[in-house]
């Protein structure tokens, strides 16, 4: 039953396995020593690795179960879970852990549905593409402060931003006079993730349009022979294979984006209800000086973190499995 099973499996799978067991046959039949002596090269990098970010993480999660606050260092000691237990029943903190979540779920989603509208333009062939491209990347390689300052001054100043100067250009085309609403002060929340989403675009224009490129275009090509609409060649041929691309986009931006600190600082610094975690970590470490709750804060951002990348590896080790596939 065995052998039958063995024998229905594709080639490719029983090849890999094969070359799986020698490969673990001849490292067991190497001695410790030898084994040792490979792995050497190796131990200075995971000692510095270990000794940049592992420890300082130690510590963090060590402080964040002390009650340490600068401004009462009579009053220092243990806090046990206290600090946690405060990251998510005051409602400050709740209030910027929920903003966080909106935040990064709009961002992320409306990047990732402008992105494959973009990837799917930019895939087709017309003169001046490569330009196209390269422009359309351009917002991605700004540094972010200087991307929220221009955003901040440029766009949405009330009295020279070129918002309103473009809304007040098409109110004297009809012979009145434009409001000038200040957009921060008004919608700050949208405006902050508008820019986030002009920032992130690009960033899901490349790895979706990577996937459009990976494509077979034989098989599409038949399915507008047998008579498939571009739309139903899209949906049911397109939007599958791009799953992957679309869930590695999502996972990655979702990393980064969550994590933001530059444009909430440099944008809002936090007012108006657009304090997110790191913000707010940030305030409580330089402005409250209460250390073992933002340490709570900042253990509370990497697990998030480190959970969303496993996914995200996840993602990229079956992509990279269905390459080797071919």
């Amino acid at each position: 039953m065995t052998s039958q099973l063995t024998a229905a499996q594709p080639a490719p799978v029983q090849a890999g396995r094969a070359r799986k067991g020698a490969r673990r046959s001849r490292a067991g039949k190497l001695p410790a020593r030898e084994r040792w002596i490979r792995r050497a090269p190796l131990l200075p990098g995971l000692i510095f690795l270990i000794i940049v970010t592992q420890l300082p993480f130690v510590a963090t999660l060590v402080i964040s179960f002390s009650r340490w606050n600068a401004l009462s260092p009579s009053h220092k000691g243990w806090a046990g879970f206290g600090n946690y237990r405060k990251v998510f029943s005051d409602p400050t903190l709740r209030a910027s852990v929920l903003f966080t979540i909106v935040m990064t779920a709009t961002v992320v989603l409306v990047s990732l549905l402008l992105g494959l509208v973009i990837a799917v333009l930019l895939d087709r062939a017309f003169f001046g593409r490569g330009i196209v491209r390269t422009l359309m990347i351009a917002p991605f390689l700004i540094v972010p402060v200087a991307a929220a300052l221009l955003f901040k001054h440029g766009i949405y100043n009330p009295s020279y931003g070129l918002l309103n100067g473009t809304l007040n250009a098409i109110w004297k085309l009809f012979g009145a006079h434009a409001p000038q609403p200040d957009w921060l002060t008004a919608h700050p929340k949208i405006m902050l993730e508008a820019e986030l989403i002009w920032q992130w675009t690009p960033f899901m224009m490349l790895i979706l349009l990577a996937g459009l490129q990976s494509r077979d275009r034989e098989v599409v090509e038949a399915a507008y022979v047998d008579g498939a609409s571009p739309w139903q060649a899209f949906r049911f041929i397109t939007l599958p294979h791009m799953r992957k691309y679309l869930e590695l986009g999502g996972l990655l931006g979702t990393i980064y984006i969550v994590q933001n600190f530059d444009s909430v600082f440099t944008i809002t610094s936090g007012g108006l209800g657009t304090a997110n975690l790191p913000y707010s970590i940030y305030q409580t470490f330089y402005s409250a000086h209460d250390y073992g709750l933002a340490s709570a804060q900042g253990v509370v951002v990497v697990v998030g973190s480190l959970i969303i990348a496993t996914f995200a590896l996840r993602v990229v080790s079956s992509l990279f499995r269905e390459e080797v596939g071919r």
